[in-house]
């Protein structure tokens, strides 16, 4: 068990905890370049990324995942834990191997990526049994970050669940792919959405010029809130009385895989301190922007 089972969560991270695989380079690349850099492993997945940015920023996060009991698996509950994280809700499984993310980005930004989820997508509703085993209060009243890498199905349950009907929401996409997993949520009017400008443009299904645009437009879906971001153009926060637009910071780009899940983490552990919306999100997009310049260890 983990050293922080007596401490009461200040929010559930529920999706994919893994290893990331990242190669990167100084250089520009393209399809087929063959280049000199660095590859590193470290704990990742959209639920672990955003559990260890909200650690950073003072939080107690707990995580509601599958991981496997194999080495792999007893090595990254052992780092999950280091870096802070709440390990004894998630479901281990004798079965099902660790899953794992590969990426290569370049100076140009992500080349390609790899996310092998299955293990998380096999596993169900079993990683949602704390909720209703008594582990965990229910109906759950606090914050949840909730990622896209669960299936259709296990989201739109979690989109009508009553064990987490008094929650406070915040779902994000693991990625453009997996976008249209998170319509449950516009169609329902639960949460808070925060997706790029693509992601917004597939749950909408109509293209978007700009990140407000896109913020009105999944408003106007059903969303009960959206947070909108552009890479380093202008991010908007939209809610039913207002659009709230701000430019990131410039910096200079030195990776990009973990950036959404850093504005993500900021931003809701602005809002939980009580911060007004408009210095959430300047918080959520300086801290990315400090994370996406290298500076921000992780």
């Amino acid at each position: 068990m983990s050293d922080t089972k007596s401490k009461t969560p200040d929010i559930l991270c529920i999706g994919s905890v893994l290893w990331d695989v990242i190669g990167r380079s100084e250089t520009a690349m393209r399809q087929g370049s063959d280049m000199p850099g660095r590859i590193t492993r470290l704990p990742g997945g959209v639920a672990l990324n955003i559990g260890m940015a909200l650690a950073r920023f003072g939080l107690k996060p707990a995580l509601l995942s599958a991981v496997g009991r194999d080495t792999e698996g007893d090595e990254l509950i052992r780092a999950c834990a280091l870096r802070g994280l709440n390990t004894d809700f998630i479901y281990r499984s004798d079965d099902l191997p660790t899953d794992q993310y590969m990426a290569v980005e370049g100076a140009n930004g992500l080349i390609a990526a790899i996310a092998d989820a299955h293990s998380l997508e096999a596993a169900g509703d079993k990683i949602l049994r704390p909720l209703s085993d008594g582990s965990l209060a229910a109906p759950y009243r606090g914050a949840v970050a909730l990622d896209g890498n669960l299936t259709l199905d296990l989201l739109a349950h979690v989109a009508q669940s009553p064990l987490l009907a008094r929650a406070d929401l915040r779902v994000a996409p693991a990625s453009p792919g997996k976008a249209l997993r998170l319509s449950p949520f516009v169609q329902s009017g639960r949460g808070t959405l925060y997706v790029n400008l693509e992601e917004a443009g597939l749950l909408c299904e109509a293209p978007f010029e700009s990140s407000a645009d896109a913020a009105a437009g999944l408003l106007a879906r059903g969303a009960a809130r959206a947070v909108v971001t552009d890479g380093g153009n202008p991010a908007t926060v939209g809610q039913s009385d207002a659009l709230i637009t701000m430019t990131p910071p410039q910096v200079h780009v030195a990776r990009v895989t973990g950036a959404g899940d850093t504005f993500m983490a900021a931003h809701i552990a602005a809002e939980l301190r009580g911060r007004d919306p408009q210095s959430a999100l300047s918080d959520a997009l300086e801290a990315a922007a400090l994370y996406v310049s290298g500076e921000t260890k992780i």
